[in-house]
């Protein structure tokens, strides 16, 4: 029986509301099987039976205990074990990738694939509220630059998605809190772009101490 590993907040670019139609972030269940950890900062991704997938560079945090329902960053901080860089594969049944809430709702927000990076603790990083929102993403295609985002395209800091994320929990009955031991990705730094087996991909980050990920599609 697949196990829930953690959560994805999707949607948390405000950019991109208007083009796909929702606007409100989204969340949904991570699993075992559903979740990679990149070796050295490469992983292999096999795109078979995902609908339309697209790339999404992200932010993920673990989790050391429940995060607080607050926006105050160091209570948020208190909460998170480590902090690395991910790259969520999403998928939609749609195939322009118009959405509504409902489509979110049947389709586990999207979800298709999480592919973790090298994890830091947060203990070691000195000011990262403050870096957060000003970390820089850059996302190649080959060695062609495709899209480039911030930090702060994140609900303003990927610490702030989290905390949305605990307040959307609270306000919907029978969701399951956050624990910890999840991992929870915050959402995607740039626009999503089609992706397609045979192609290989990578990213490359600035301005916080986070290797970037290289990804090969099968």
């Amino acid at each position: 029986m697949r196990k829930r590993v953690g959560r994805k907040i999707g949607l948390t670019n405000r950019g991109i509301w208007p083009k796909y139609g929702v606007h409100q972030p989204i969340w949904g269940t991570v699993y075992d099987d559903t979740l990679t950890v990149a070796r050295d900062g490469k992983a292999s991704v096999a795109l078979r039976g995902l609908a339309h997938p697209r790339i999404e560079p992200e932010i993920c945090f673990k989790l050391s205990a429940p995060p607080p329902l607050s926006d105050d960053p160091a209570r948020l901080l208190g909460a998170i074990e480590w902090v690395a860089h991910s790259i969520e594969i999403v998928q939609c049944r749609n195939a322009d990738w118009k959405l509504t809430l409902a489509d979110a709702a049947a389709q586990n927000a999207f979800h298709g694939h999480l592919i973790l990076g090298s994890p830091v603790p947060v203990a070691g990083i000195s000011g990262l509220p403050d870096l957060l929102p000003k970390l820089q993403c850059f996302l190649f295609h080959d060695d062609r630059q495709v899209d480039h985002g911030r930090g702060a395209n994140v609900l303003d800091s990927p610490l702030l998605a989290l905390a949305h994320l605990v307040r959307a929990l609270a306000a919907e009955p029978g969701a399951p809190a956050l624990v910890a031991g999840e991992v929870v990705s915050t959402g995607t730094m740039t626009d999503a772009h089609p992706v397609a087996a045979g192609e290989t991909w990578h990213t490359e980050i600035a301005g916080l101490a986070l290797e970037g990920l290289e990804l090969r599609f099968t």
